[in-house]
């Protein structure tokens, strides 16, 4: 096990090269992405291992100059006739907010959390200057996702969500028995994972989630509290 600090994370988390081109199979692949949704199969209650998503519970990160609210709210969103509970994330700045986005979340039978779009703003200076990443599962092409597996498997990759040219995150297991500590506290048993972007192929991001919490660790951000009700 390694023992993850802020700087060590940060470190572990640096830029990595991939390849930049696309060949035939990778396409196909793509182009065979076609998730069976039927709405009988999800509920609003998420209580996956390690993304539990209780209404009314906020949690707080902080990275120096940048600090993030990720609030589970009361708030329900029907896509592809599934409802989703709605997740309200604010990122600020040098205490400028500088994105707001809303995410929609619903988990199926086994345990697996999908994520169904986002409506997100970015801002300067209190005005909107974006909405670029915005998508809607069912929506000009776009698909849902899984943004946490019900049992992660190391080495194994997953695709969180899919909007041709705006929103095409990957995801992958990388260890499930790593050591984290942070503000809110010391965790063992940590899943990492690393996820990237093929339209930003020389970046890709590790995170990680604490079993019964949720993410502790991930761009740059350590989990400093949580709040309920």
């Amino acid at each position: 096990m390694r023992q993850i600090t802020l700087w060590s994370a940060i470190i572990g988390s640096v830029l990595v090269l991939m390849a930049g081109c696309t060949n035939s199979s990778s396409t196909q692949k793509e182009k065979a992405y076609a998730p069976h949704i039927n709405p009988a199969d999800f509920t609003t209650k998420v209580d996956n291992k390690y993304f539990p998503l209780k209404p009314g519970t906020t949690f707080f990160y902080d990275g120096g100059a940048q600090r993030d609210e990720f609030a589970v709210t009361h708030s329900t969103k029907k896509v592809m006739g599934v409802e989703c509970v709605v997740v309200s994330d604010k990122a600020w700045e040098n205490g400028k907010l500088i994105e707001q986005t809303y995410d929609w979340h619903a988990q199926d039978k086994k345990g697996n959390v999908w994520y169904f779009g986002e409506d997100t703003k970015e801002y300067n200076n209190g005005k909107v200057t974006s909405t670029k990443g915005s998508w809607e599962a069912g929506v000009d092409g776009a698909k849902p996702g899984i943004i946490m597996q019900a049992h992660p498997k190391v080495g194994q990759s997953y695709r969180q969500e899919y909007y041709k040219g705006e929103a095409e995150d990957m995801a992958k297991a990388i260890s499930l028995d790593e050591s984290v500590r942070v503000p809110y506290g010391s965790f063992d048993g940590v899943l990492e994972t690393k996820e990237w972007t093929p339209l930003e192929p020389s970046y890709a991001e590790h995170k990680y989630y604490a079993g019964g919490v949720g993410q502790v660790y991930g761009g740059g951000l350590e989990l400093v509290d949580v709040k309920t009700g």
